[in-house]
């Protein structure tokens, strides 16, 4: 993703010296929290801070893992450090204000907050989550145009043989960039309870005679939302620089909500906890085709996403492949999972495994064939989690007859990936979708 440096708030904080600056302040003013020259702080307080932070941070990974459980693959240890340092810098500022006068409890309050800041700064650069400070309050900074479901007088479509660049020209005055907006996308079949979406309009759009365009169905992971492939994947400025390269043309992008919620997990099925499955082939195609004008056909309808997204990608390639006839799994999982695969059973298919087995996609791919299909697979280099499954997942692909495409990116499970596979994909995704050559 290419960031505009247009002040403080485009600039880097996951890194350049930014972000070593704050881990140096960080450490200085944890180690000024811990150090002091009286006997009894030595002997008991801080021995007791450290203890209790120990003991506070296992206790927040007991509650998050095993408890609460939001993430299937759990927290990861450096996230885990990080907690524990925050706490304990908080904990030594605890115990060192009783005695001190309010000058003296300023200065232990703002290293505490110095402390957050720092372990707050890690724990963001191991995901780049928000990348700038612009991407971190783009909640409050966010005001996209509303959505124009206006009609062409006349189209464009790709005629059998070729593809659409080569019947479709940029004409003069076109704009350079496209539009983004956010949009409704409601269950009205599944019934499913979705979060507002977004849209993306590339150049060629705004045009008349309006090429059809393909479109890509795209969704982020969990936790998470529709808006972290806007801001954290920084989803207009990709597709604006694929447009720019190709005449104004790029498929357009329909980021929707599987989740229903920031911590959700639908597995992306039909089960008693949410109708998923039927939202994202029934709901979501019949939307594009009511509000906007697009190529249609399998052939011209591709879905994607990054981690349980990822996952989610597949499991419609496979389970309504007469809707999707191509996909992105970036960093997805081997199989729809809520942490275990007993838990997964009790919870969406009734404990059930002949359930689980007739959606689960290597069940699938392991008894039906998709010559018909492409699927584009990207893990990052160093995931060790995820990219393991993904490709398990390729490889099953792969035997199923599919035109499958693997692809490792640098970085683990985080941001850097999910930017580069998306726009590493697009030039694939375009060609067989029939947009480009």
């Amino acid at each position: 993703m290419t960031l505009a440096w247009e002040g403080p708030l485009d600039w880097p904080i996951t890194r350049g010296a930014l972000p070593v600056l704050v881990l140096v302040v960080g450490l200085l003013a944890l180690l000024g929290l811990a150090v002091s020259s009286s006997n009894h702080w030595w002997s008991r307080r801080l021995p007791c801070a450290v203890v209790l932070a120990a003991a506070g941070t296992v206790l927040i990974r007991f509650w998050v893992d095993d408890w609460w459980h939001p993430l299937p693959e759990g927290l990861p240890r450096k996230v885990v450090f990080w907690i524990g340092i925050a706490l304990l810098g908080f904990l030594l500022a605890v115990f060192r204000l009783p005695p001190l006068r309010w000058r003296g409890r300023f200065a232990v309050t703002g290293a505490a907050l110095l402390v957050l800041l720092m372990s707050s700064s890690q724990v963001n650069r191991q995901f780049d989550q928000y990348p700038t400070l612009r991407v971190l309050f783009a909640p409050w900074l966010e005001n996209t145009p509303k959505l124009s479901t206006a009609r062409a007088k006349s189209t464009v479509a790709v005629p059998p043989g070729k593809a659409l660049s080569e019947e479709w020209h940029r004409p003069s005055g076109l704009p350079s960039k496209g539009t983004l907006s956010t949009t409704p996308v409601p269950g009205t079949k599944s019934g499913f309870k979705a979060r507002d979406g977004y849209v993306y309009l590339p150049p060629a759009y705004q045009a008349d005679p309006r090429p059809l365009l393909p479109v890509l169905v795209l969704m982020a992971g969990q936790p998470g939302g529709p808006a972290d492939w806007v801001n954290s994947g920084g989803l207009a400025g990709i597709m604006d620089g694929f447009a720019a390269q190709h005449q104004g043309l790029a498929p357009i992008v329909l980021v929707v909500d599987q989740t229903g919620s920031t911590w959700g997990n639908t597995l992306c099925v039909d089960s008693k906890m949410a109708n998923a499955q039927s939202y994202l082939a029934q709901d979501v195609p019949d939307w594009v085709h009511a509000n906007l004008q697009t190529a249609t056909g399998r052939g011209a309808f591709a879905i994607g996403g990054l981690s349980l997204g990822g996952t989610c990608a597949v499991q419609l390639a496979v389970n309504a492949p007469q809707v999707y006839g191509s996909f992105i799994d970036m960093s997805g999982q081997e199989e729809p999972t809520l942490g275990s695969h007993g838990q997964t059973l009790d919870a969406a298919f009734g404990g059930s495994e002949a359930a689980f087995n007739a959606v689960d996609p290597l069940h699938v791919m392991a008894r039906q064939r998709f010559p018909d299909t492409n699927g584009a697979f990207v893990a990052g280099k160093s995931d060790g989690e995820y990219g393991p499954q993904t490709q398990k997942v390729y490889q099953a692909a792969v035997n199923a007859g599919m035109k499958a495409t693997w692809t490792t990116v640098p970085g683990g499970h985080d941001w850097n990936v999910f930017r580069a596979g998306l726009s590493g994909q697009l030039l694939w995704l375009s060609q067989v979708t029939g947009l480009i050559r």
